[in-house]
């Protein structure tokens, strides 16, 4: 009798939640809450599934490279990145790519393998390679290696005959009078190698694939060489 009413009208005129139990309540800032952390989830859902990608890409397919040093000059400069193709590890399959000669690749050094060093494959195993008047040789046939800057090619070695080793390969560097390689210290055994130049990334103004140098003419194979026996890898030596 002597209270007090509340003639406030209630939002929905004269009708209650509990009036209806099929009435849907929204509440905004619970809703937004839910889809924040909904989101957030899959945030790092995404996040990890891509940590994990670049693991697998890293480990299995490319490899970053820092080049270090002018010894493949003019392709190659010291502080470039490439991206090297590790698929080669893989080669006795049809699908992954080959060595091939004019390729460059990154290898432990035979003598110090925690050292690696980048240079260009000369000679393929089976092969016999040899120099002359600044010139390589190879299975009796000069190279006509357009890749190369005369400038830097100005000392003039005699070398060989050399024959290149079953799973073994001979590099030089596109720089010859300043790159230790295969003259110096020896063929590289396949094992050894785990890459081939892919892509350089870095600089990005000098961004662009590293296409594979062909050389010329084209090389006969060595004497003996047997294709069907020849090509099948053995990873024992």
């Amino acid at each position: 009798m002597f209270g007090f009413r509340n003639h406030r009208t209630p939002v929905f005129g004269g009708i209650q939640v509990e009036d209806d139990q099929d009435i849907q309540v929204q509440r905004p800032q619970a809703a937004a809450r839910g889809n924040l952390w909904a989101e957030g989830r899959l945030l790092m859902r995404d996040l990890i599934f891509a940590l994990m990608l670049a693991v697998l890409m890293v480990v299995f397919v490319a490899q970053p490279v820092k080049v270090e040093g002018t010894s493949m000059l003019p392709r190659l400069h010291d502080g470039e990145r490439i991206f090297v193709n590790k698929l080669i590890y893989y080669d006795e399959y049809r699908w992954a790519p080959k060595i091939d000669r004019g390729d460059i690749v990154v290898f432990w050094f035979p003598n110090d393998p925690s050292k690696s060093y980048i240079k260009r494959v000369i000679g393929l195993p089976g092969d016999t390679v040899e120099i002359h008047d600044g010139v390589v040789r190879v299975n009796g046939r000069d190279l006509e290696e357009r890749y190369l800057d005369p400038r830097l090619n100005v000392s003039h070695p005699t070398l060989g005959p050399i024959p290149v080793k079953q799973n073994y390969y001979f590099v030089m560097g596109d720089n010859r009078d300043n790159s230790s390689d295969s003259r110096s210290w020896g063929q590289v055994p396949k094992k050894y190698i785990y890459g081939k130049a892919l892509f350089r990334y870095w600089p990005l103004g000098n961004a662009s694939v590293i296409h594979h140098e062909n050389v010329s003419p084209a090389v006969p194979p060595p004497t003996g060489y047997r294709p069907d026996y020849d090509d099948i890898p053995n990873n024992d030596q």
